[in-house]
Parts: C-alpha cells; structure tokens; sequence
C-alpha cells in the first residue's frame, strides 16, 4: 500500500510539473493574450482529461493488487491452518507414545 501512495504522489506531482510548465511556456510565447488564454484552457482540458484517466487506471491497479493480495492471504491462511492440525496430530501420537512407555516402564518395575 505504501508503494501505491507514493506512485499516486509521484504521478500528481508530475502531473502539476506538467500544467505549470505548459502555463509558463505559453505565457512566455510571443503571441497574443488571447490566443494564449485559448490554449490555456485546451491544453488543461486535455490533461484533466488525461489526469482522469490515469486516476481509474490506477484504481483499478489497486483493486486487481488487493484483490490479489486477499487471494494469497488465504492461501497462506489454509496452508498455516494445516499445518497447526498436522503439529496437534503429531503432538497428540507423541504423547500417547510416550504415555505407552511411562506405562510400560512403570509396569517393568512393579515386577521387579
């Protein structure tokens, strides 16, 4: 999640680079006020348009990548569970192998 936030930062701050360069090359360009106040406003039509887009390709990154996260959590959630039945089973057969020869022992003594 954090690498996600800083790509979104990163793609902002490139996106503000972006407008305000355009803004002074045309307020700097030698031709009339008016022309330039025309492709001011063209030009930040265009990249709202394209800051749009890029907004729900990357939300829609975000949810493939959670969406894929979730999947391998419950993987690793269904293996981790297994495994803890597997430790209690093995744990339980020791103690009852253990138990037998406590049993046994006890009985070798008894005898003797």
């Amino acid at each position: 999640m954090a690498g996600n936030s800083k790509g979104g930062e990163f793609l902002a701050g490139f996106m503000l680079g972006g407008l305000i360069g355009a803004a002074i090359g045309l307020l700097l360009a030698p031709q009339p006020g008016e022309e330039t106040r025309a492709q001011l406003r063209e030009r930040s039509i265009e990249l709202k348009a394209r800051a749009e887009e890029l907004s729900e390709e990357a939300r829609k990154k975000a949810e493939e990548l959670q969406e894929a996260g979730k999947a391998v959590l419950e993987e690793q959630k269904a293996r981790l569970e297994e495994a803890v039945e597997e430790g209690k089973e093995a744990a339980t057969e020791k103690k009852e192998e253990l138990l037998t020869k406590l049993e046994e022992e006890k009985g070798k003594k008894a005898k003797a």
